[in-house]
């Protein structure tokens, strides 16, 4: 009767610490993405970016006292890290929709409940060669919330390919593999979140596929386009955190007190509880991966930093959202079946989904050598396809 009323108490103790975190105050201001252009303007290189700011609470304000941005250059060939650039940053928000001059310096601004803040970033590089000397920019955001939670201090990255305009030539890389077939790993920029899924996937896509082949993408570069990705310095890691990671293989993205956090706030600790208390029992009679299957796609989609490229090697990637209105989107345009999947150099292979659910046995013969490679490769795109007879 007395390991009953135990029971019962840890019960409950979990479920309040879940309620806890789940409806502690914390602020609900997110930072956006729109959309980036480059011009030349008085024998300028200028590069417009222009974000948002979106306040999700229902009925608090909450106030943006200070934000700053920093930029790091990365140049096109393995991501290699740049210095050393001259430019001018200018910062102008939209207020009533006129476009107002910070002059560099960020007044607090009140954001109410349901409301957006735009922001556009102007920097001006005097670089007239800038083009040739880096490909990408990588944007920082560091910006500090008010509000009835105290003070938030927040990092959101971004990434601005310079070259998203040229027209350049597509490289397809064909491995053989097996006598039945090919796969093609198309070659892609860095992808980010100023790019659209789908219609990124299309452009490299268009004029390589043929009738018949299965179409591939990662499950990391998919969320990245998403905007799924998140720094460290945003998660409030909780003693929980702490203290479940430590059941994890050093190697595992739930090994870190972040990487168990971001879990913890997807399903709670009440459901992780039950998860690795069952898990062992099953681990303890030879049947593994019992926590993964009780917690979902969630716990195994978690990539922790350095799970990534270069720049994306400092966040903590999450699993991407819509994956199967993704596949039919691209699929309806390129009349192919089409399935984001999650594959790694140990012969794993997962189709998380595809516009054909026949193609998936396909797909988990064909993987396992995981020809989109696991490095900086930069080919997320796999085409499976059936050599001619």
């Amino acid at each position: 009767m007395i390991l009953v009323y135990i029971l019962l108490f840890l019960l409950i103790f979990l479920i309040l610490s879940d309620i806890y975190i789940k409806y502690s105050p914390k602020s609900k201001l997110f930072l956006e993405p729109i959309n980036y252009k480059i011009k030349r303007k008085d024998g300028l290189n200028e590069i417009i970016i222009d974000l948002k700011i979106t306040n999700k609470n229902q009925n608090k304000e909450t106030m943006v006292t200070n934000i700053n941005f920093e930029l790091d250059f990365f140049k096109s060939q393995g991501n290699e890290y740049s210095q050393n650039l001259n430019y001018q940053e200018d910062i102008y928000i939209f207020d009533q929709k006129k476009e107002k001059n910070l002059n560099n310096y960020w007044p607090t601004t009140i954001i109410k409940s349901n409301s957006e803040l735009l922001i556009r970033v102007i920097y001006k590089f005097k670089n007239n060669n800038i083009r040739k000397k880096i490909k990408y920019i990588w944007l920082k955001v560091f910006w500090e919330n008010y509000g009835h939670f105290g003070v938030s201090k927040k990092q959101d990255c971004f990434l601005v390919n310079l070259d998203a305009q040229k027209q350049n030539p597509k490289k397809v890389f064909e491995i053989p593999i097996n006598n039945k077939y090919n796969a093609l790993a198309i070659k892609t920029d860095l992808l980010g979140c100023f790019d659209n899924p789908a219609n990124t996937v299309i452009k490299y896509c268009k004029g390589i596929v043929e009738k018949n082949d299965i179409l591939t993408i990662g499950e990391s570069p998919l969320a990245i386009m998403q905007a799924r990705y998140i720094s460290p310095q945003n998660l409030k890691y909780s003693l929980f955190s702490k203290a479940f990671c430590y059941f994890f293989h050093p190697t595992s993205s739930l090994a870190t007190a972040c990487g168990m956090q971001l879990l913890i706030n997807k399903i709670g600790v009440t459901r992780i509880t039950i998860a690795l208390i069952v898990g062992f029992l099953f681990k303890f009679v030879g049947i593994k991966g019992v926590f993964y299957r009780l917690t979902g796609s969630e716990s195994s989609l978690i990539d922790d930093i350095s799970g990534t490229v270069t720049p994306y090697d400092k966040s903590i990637v999450m699993g991407p959202i819509f994956a199967d209105l993704f596949c039919k989107e691209v699929s309806k345009y390129l009349n192919i079946d089409v399935a984001v999947v999650d594959v790694n150099d140990l012969g794993g292979v997962k189709v998380l989904a595809s516009s054909n659910k026949k193609v998936d046995k396909i797909l988990k013969r064909n993987l396992i050598s995981n020809p989109a490679g696991n490095g900086d490769e930069k080919t997320p795109i796999v085409l499976i396809r059936e050599k001619s007879k």
